[in-house]
């Protein structure tokens, strides 16, 4: 008799605890289908304060409301897809490239492809990529955002590269994101420091023949160059990284065919 209560004990335990944990990952996975809309919202306002802040439109985003962002977002920005092989446009609409997911389509081999010189360490490059165009209250194209990313020290680093309709001309080059725990705070994640930030205004990435030449150095008389910005002190591999990700998706995997039609009258 001991014996049967035993396994009837057990076996109403064992049935509890499986009840138990099947309605708690029903109310998880109900909570996280009920939530998502909602962090998507968030993601995508966040993410248009960096593209407003690299822009020049909004100075201070801290205090900044959803609304403030997205008319200021919607007025001024237009999002659009270009494919990185051709250089051209695609015909997607501004609402689709909102929100096109470059990682996301990075993942999937059919639309993406395995950089030959992954200087930058980003394994898959979608064929696909979102661009920003800046204009003007009267429609004047006046900045061109890029968003780049490569790895740092610690984690993947993303930005958004902000340049002047002559594509050689950096208006700021803003980071926004990082993956895993992110670059050592005092370190490598001064690459959120306004005042190296504001190093960037005015840099030409170019030479006269058209050549990159854009280096992030520890050499101060070339820092102080129009092609060169001070690397980031006690953190050279992060430095590095912010190299590699310009050298990389300026380059012939990256945005240069774009680049190349922008500069020669494309965007006009």
């Amino acid at each position: 008799m001991a014996n049967a209560a035993n396994k009837d004990s057990f076996g109403r335990t064992l049935f509890t605890v499986v009840g138990l944990c099947l309605v708690c990952s029903i109310l998880v996975s109900a909570a996280a289908v009920m939530l998502k809309p909602t962090q998507d919202q968030n993601k995508r306002f966040d993410k248009q304060k960096y593209i407003l802040s690299a822009a020049g439109l909004m100075k201070d985003t801290s205090k900044a409301t959803k609304k403030q962002v997205e008319d200021i977002y919607n007025a001024r920005i237009t999002a659009k897809i270009v494919n990185l092989k051709t250089g051209d446009f695609t015909n997607a609409t501004k609402a689709q490239a909102d929100v096109f997911d470059m990682d996301k389509a990075a993942r999937d081999p059919k639309i993406s492809f395995k950089p030959e010189h992954d200087i930058a360490s980003v394994k898959r490059v979608a064929d696909d990529a979102v661009v920003y165009l800046v204009r003007s209250e009267q429609g004047k194209l006046e900045t061109v955002i890029l968003p780049i990313k490569g790895y740092g020290l610690w984690s993947t680093m993303y930005a958004f590269l902000a340049l002047k309709p002559d594509m050689n001309t950096v208006e700021s080059l803003v980071y926004y994101k990082f993956s895993g725990s992110g670059e050592t705070p005092g370190l490598g994640g001064e690459v959120q420091n306004p005042k190296w930030i504001a190093k960037w205004t005015g840099k030409k990435l170019y030479d006269d023949k058209g050549n990159f030449v854009m280096k992030v150095t520890k050499n101060p008389v070339e820092a102080e160059t129009v092609h060169g910005v001070d690397a980031l002190s006690g953190a050279t591999l992060t430095s590095n990284g912010v190299q590699h990700s310009l050298t990389f998706w300026l380059g012939k995997e990256g945005f240069a065919q774009f680049i190349d039609k922008a500069r020669k009258g494309g965007l006009k």
